[in-house]
């Protein structure tokens, strides 16, 4: 039995919620976090905390971010200013690494909306972007697990979220449950190859995430 920690790099580890993921992941048994972000400074900044990183920019070369990965999670954002460069183009730049390092399971970050980004048109470029990255991902040979959210908030998680594949009603969901749930189904087998949405709710993710 091999017990070696499996290394997960997180794409936009800086960020909120990748920042959540990163110390969810410090405390896991099974899972070995690996920071990428976009300076130095920041790579230093999670070295002192004892997470091992990686400086790279999704619109340039990323084969050197996949050396030994497991598995990714892609959780970066331009925050509405490089759709189409970082969300769309950069996502799928990852998405071909990983696929040439053979990672064994990518998890993308999505969002609600990005089946039918005309639901909103304020939103509309960014949703598209989304809606192109995570048809990339189920046309590679990667297992993949699309997870997509409502509105993200910065309040404190509940551990409990509301799953289906699509949902009725559009609603919000604080980043920490977010980042659990991506969490979650970094394991083999878990939701393997399936695209769901999640607002909060009544279940434990567990149980939403692996229902018996």
């Amino acid at each position: 039995m091999n017990n070696e920690k499996q290394n997960i790099l997180i794409a936009g580890a800086n960020g909120t919620t990748g920042r959540i993921i990163i110390n969810l992941l410090k405390d896991s048994e099974t899972y070995r976090p690996i920071a990428m972000v976009r300076k130095q400074a920041q790579k230093e900044v999670f070295e002192k905390s004892q997470v091992a990183s990686v400086v790279a920019d999704l619109e340039k070369d990323l084969s050197h971010v996949v050396k030994d990965v497991d598995k990714v999670i892609f959780a970066a954002g331009s925050k509405g200013k490089k759709v189409f460069e970082v969300d769309q183009e950069g996502a799928k730049q990852l998405m071909n690494a990983a696929k040439d390092a053979g990672v064994r399971k990518f998890v993308m970050l999505s969002s609600m909306g990005a089946d039918n980004p005309s639901v909103s048109k304020e939103l509309e470029g960014y949703l598209k972007a989304k809606q192109n990255a995570d048809e990339y991902l189920k046309a590679t040979d990667l297992h993949y697990t699309i997870v997509r959210p409502g509105s993200l908030t910065d309040l404190e998680g509940t551990g409990k979220i509301q799953l289906k594949e699509k949902l009725e009603n559009f609603g919000k969901i604080s980043r920490a449950d977010v980042a659990q749930t991506l969490v979650k189904v970094l394991e083999d087998g878990v939701r393997q190859n399936q695209v769901f949405e999640i607002i909060t709710g009544d279940t434990l993710i567990q149980n939403a995430v692996t229902p018996h």
